[in-house]
């Protein structure tokens, strides 16, 4: 049955502290309230635990939520919590007292979102659990996991259909990244193959700035990003688990706080590296994939790939782990032939179907192709996921356009000193052909003797290692796992190597690629920064004092608005994005005293109106009611209407005197009344 959803936008403002919407937000949230069966697909930091969070709290009964990790769910009921909304979760790391305020939330009807691990559905009982509990809608958070095929594949999530058709419930299911092979997986496993209404929301993330740069000392790299961004949130991806460990002792010997993270740590380091991420400023952690889809802290400022992601979605949904907050944040991708070779190699010695293995490495080769684009990335990696835009301007090729020239006599001389050798050799072994450096292993097998030999004197080393890469990326060539990694012409190569085709390649990428500092985007003007700092600092104080991560408190993006506008009231605090109702009530005050140097001395039913018409209103009829306390003439007895009575005379705003007596009665009414109504018709 349709619900009415007049109220999503009180509800927005009042508990969540926005005023509006993000744009594909409303239709979203209407359709779920309304218990359409939903499929949404948005992009990472575009809200989508809103999406499900608001029509929670207008839909009858408990909405059950879904959620890979227990650090995300721990992390969103704090949020909720510190919102005023009955939110709990029931994961194993709960402490006795939690999980018994959730079960007395379920008993008594209070609790309005439930979250859940997809193995607690395994366990006996819980499907019994849901269904005596009364709930209204289930919710799936990372839906992508359902998917067999994905690198973040939960077996547990393939229950959720069988909840679904038990509890007789709609179902809303929510994702970042999806291709149409996995949305396909998605409504068969959850939906029983009956298409939810959809929702694709653009994957672009415009606050991101995008970067690549081939290898070229990588732990140098990496420490002179870092260094541009000291004091700032950031995570560093690395292929390998010993890397993360060096990489993050590199780290804390440049003065950074940074630490490792991956999967082969006991479960309680793990756990407090989630915990010192999620609650310190400015840590930097070094990790594996295994740090990831719990990721939900909006502040994180920067990502770094030491190594390349194994497919372009990878890569999106990491890089999409900076920046939630809507603030300017950085990446920055390190790829080099290795990469290539250990990438093409996990592929080929998997153990997929030949489709499967296909479609893998054309994901890699979208990767490689964005890493070896010769205009705007954000173009390139949006059309991967058939979005059409203009150059972005904020990319490192939109930044610095690449110098390019014609490569197809290059390439043509590399795929010629190949097949010559029988594609049984790497690029080592064919630059030095090609440069005609007579080595022992080059005179052994004759290959001094080919005509190919010395024809690419005109190029150095350097610049042949980097037409060779940019052949592996642009997949004219691929290492052979059968013959230990030689380099193999492909068909796409055919056409250059008859003259059919040319190629362009860059020329910034066949020298060697300069190592200038990244200059780091400020996220406020040098006059505001130090009351940004100090608000920091007020933020941190709270966040410690509650043992909750400083952004639930507020997030940057909040403190933000609150240095750069300045609020002087709590009504206009009250009106900056992210405070809401109850946060309001809670640390309006304390961060107005940062920013005006002084508390505001207002009265608790006054605070709960700030930002809001019947503030003022409130502020008008107590103005009103001191002139006339002793009466009109200064002789009578002292008369005054409670705080409430006027708040309720603020927010109902009878037009008569009848209505002004239902809340003040007739004594006050006769007192006040004209006054009061006065005040009321002047506001319109």
């Amino acid at each position: 049955m349709p619900r009415d959803t007049s109220g999503a936008e009180a509800l927005l403002r009042d508990v969540f502290g926005f005023d509006a919407f993000r744009p594909g937000q409303g239709e979203i949230v209407e359709a779920v309230t309304e218990g359409r069966n939903v499929l949404a697909i948005m992009p990472t930091g575009g809200g989508k635990s809103l999406c499900f969070q608001l029509p929670a709290l207008m839909r009858g009964g408990v909405t059950v939520v879904i959620s890979p990790l227990i650090a995300l769910m721990r992390d969103q009921v704090r949020g909720l919590r510190e919102a005023g909304v009955a939110a709990g979760a029931l994961t194993s790391g709960n402490t006795e007292e939690e999980t018994d305020a959730v079960w007395d939330g379920l008993r008594d009807g209070t609790l309005k979102l439930l979250y859940l691990a997809p193995e607690r559905l395994a366990a006996t009982g819980t499907q019994r659990m849901l269904a005596q509990a009364g709930i209204g809608l289930i919710a799936v958070d990372e839906a992508h996991c359902v998917s067999q095929w994905g690198h973040d594949f939960r077996p547990d999530y393939l229950r959720i259909g069988e909840l679904r058709r038990t509890l007789d419930v709609p179902l809303a299911a929510f994702t970042a990244t999806a291709d149409a092979e996995t949305q396909d997986e998605i409504v068969t496993r959850l939906f029983d193959g009956q298409t939810p209404q959809t929702f694709l929301r653009g994957f672009d993330r415009p606050n991101i700035h995008l970067a690549f740069q081939p290898k070229d000392g990588p732990r140098k790299q990496i420490l002179s990003f870092a260094a541009a961004r000291k004091g700032q949130s950031g995570i560093v991806y690395c292929g390998t688990r010993a890397k993360t460990e060096t990489l993050a002792q590199a780290l804390r010997a440049e003065g950074h706080a940074a630490c490792h993270y991956h999967g082969g740590m006991e479960a309680g380091d793990r756990r407090h590296v989630e915990e010192r991420f999620a609650t310190e400023d400015g840590l930097i952690v070094v990790a594996t994939v295994a740090f990831g889809m719990g990721v939900d802290k909006p502040d994180i400022r920067w990502v770094a790939h030491a190594d390349l992601p194994k497919s372009i979605e990878a890569y999106y949904q990491e890089i999409g782990r900076a920046g939630r907050d809507g603030a300017p944040a950085e990446t920055l991708t390190l790829y080099g032939p290795d990469d290539i070779r250990l990438r093409r190699a996990q592929i080929d010695e998997g153990l997929a179907p030949p489709e499967r293995r296909a479609a893998d490495h054309g994901r890699l080769n979208a990767l490689l192709g964005l890493a070896e684009a010769l205009g705007c990335r954000r173009q390139q990696l949006l059309r991967y996921f058939d979005e059409d835009a203009g150059p972005c301007g904020n990319c490192d090729l939109c930044d610095r356009p690449p110098e390019v020239f014609d490569g197809t006599e290059a390439v043509r001389k590399a795929l010629s000193a190949a097949l010559r050798t029988d594609q049984s050799f790497g690029a080592g072994h064919l630059i030095d052909i090609l440069m005609g450096n007579a080595t022992d292993k080059v005179t052994a097998r004759r290959h001094n003797q080919l005509p190919t030999f010395g024809v690419g004197r005109d190029l150095s080393k350097g610049q042949w290692q980097a037409v060779f890469r940019q052949m592996m990326g642009h997949d004219l060539m691929r290492p052979d796992a059968e013959r230990h990694g030689a380099l193999v012409m492909t068909e796409a190569a055919r056409p250059i190597l008859r003259g059919e085709e040319s190629i362009q390649l860059r020329r910034d990428a066949v020298v060697r690629a300069e190592t200038r500092r990244p200059a780091v985007k400020a996220m406020v003007s040098d006059e505001d920064a130090p009351l940004l700092s100090a608000l920091k600092a007020k933020r941190r104080a709270l966040a410690e004092a509650a043992r909750v991560p400083a952004y639930v408190i507020f997030p940057d993006r909040t403190l933000i608005e609150m240095a750069e506008t300045r609020p002087a009231t709590l009504d206009d605090m009250a009106r900056i994005n992210g405070v809401g109702a109850k946060k309001l009530e809670r640390y309006g005050a304390e961060f107005l005293s940062v920013i005006t140097g002084a508390a505001e001395d207002m009265h608790p039913t006054r605070r709960k109106l700030a930002g809001r018409e019947a503030g003022p209103l409130y502020d008008a009829l107590m103005q009103a009611q001191a002139a006339l306390m002793r009466g009109a003439d200064g002789t009578e007895k002292p008369l005054s209407c409670s705080a409430s009575q006027l708040a309720k005379v603020a927010q109902v705003r009878p037009d008569c005197a009848d209505g002004l007596e239902r809340i003040l009665g007739d004594k006050r009414t006769e007192r006040f009344g004209l006054a009061f109504l006065d005040v009321l018709a002047e506001a319109g």
